[in-house]
């Protein structure tokens, strides 16, 4: 029997082919932090290709419930989150004298972790394995 809730095999390679545009677009973020004038991470919380791609996570979310991309969504959601909570917090601690070294730690680790949280979710969907909680 065919569960109504349950979406189509065409439906799934279109969320599918999303989800690549999405990582793509976080890629192109990222891409431009590297060579241009900005950081990674500035580049993949504030420029146009990384908030497209966000927004289309919460365009697109529902469609994906009940598919293992929707641990790629809430993936690539929480990337960008809790790389801007991060990026908020080094900030504010870069205020304050005391806070200035663990705000340059914080800022230096937080590119790679988002070039890693980028590239691990993009090599799970090509393989089309969900994401871990």
């Amino acid at each position: 029997m065919i569960d109504p809730l349950e979406p189509d095999e065409a439906t799934v390679d279109g969320l599918i082919r999303v989800t690549h545009l999405i990582y793509g677009l976080h890629s192109l973020a990222i891409l431009t932090g590297l060579i241009g004038t900005a950081t990674v991470v500035g580049s993949f919380l504030w420029s146009i290709p990384s908030i497209v791609g966000v927004i289309l996570n919460y365009v697109k979310r529902a469609d994906t419930r009940g598919t293992f991309l929707e641990s790629h969504f809430r993936w690539q959601i929480r990337t960008f989150w809790y790389a801007l909570l991060w990026y908020v917090l080094a900030a504010l601690l870069f205020v304050t004298v005391i806070g200035i070294p663990f705000a340059f730690v914080m800022f230096v680790v937080l590119g790679p972790w988002v070039i890693y949280r980028v590239t691990r979710g993009w090599l799970a969907l090509k393989e089309r394995r969900p994401m871990p909680d």
